[in-house]
């Protein structure tokens, strides 16, 4: 039996649920806020196991970024 796949993420449902009455403008922005630091929040995470994992220290960071990693054809 083939499963059906629904067209949103768990997430996104759960928001559904949770928000299914309107914001305020001031509300609206206060949530995506918080939304933008919880995203940023676990980006800063994994670059803090990379860099942990890897065993980074400055010296790389800085060859880093100063490496093109841009092929030109």
């Amino acid at each position: 039996m083939q499963k059906i796949q629904q067209p949103f993420t768990n997430v996104q449902l759960e928001l559904l649920k949770a928000f299914a009455h309107d914001l305020s403008e001031k509300e609206l922005l206060k949530l995506r806020e918080l939304l933008a630091a919880f995203f940023a929040q676990k980006a800063v995470d994994a670059a803090n196991r990379a860099w942990d994992e890897k065993g980074w220290d400055n010296k790389k960071v800085h060859q880093l970024l100063n490496t093109k990693f841009r092929k030109r054809n």
